[in-house]
């Protein structure tokens, strides 16, 4: 569901109100128009990009850390049960 690219596609994002959703069981970016719109109804948002430069420390990460933290957003959505 949630890997390294979606993370990457997040961090390249222009707009720091960018975010990782999940709708429908499925994770993927939104830009700020796309959340507001009915097609984004209803999505649980993880993380904006904002959020995750600040998390990061950086916005251009090593491999590593991206890798980490896909990971761990991963078993945070699986036990939620999305």
């Amino acid at each position: 569901m949630i890997d390294e690219a979606l993370v990457r596609e997040l961090l390249d994002a222009t707009d720091d109100d960018a975010a990782l959703v999940v709708l429908e069981g499925r994770a993927r970016v939104a830009g700020p128009a796309d959340l507001d719109s009915d097609a984004f109804r209803g999505a649980a948002v993880l993380m904006s990009r904002g959020e995750l430069v600040e998390q990061l420390g950086t916005s251009s990460p090593a491999q590593e850390g991206v890798t980490r933290l896909a990971e761990t957003l991963r078993d945070t959505v699986g036990k939620l049960g999305a």
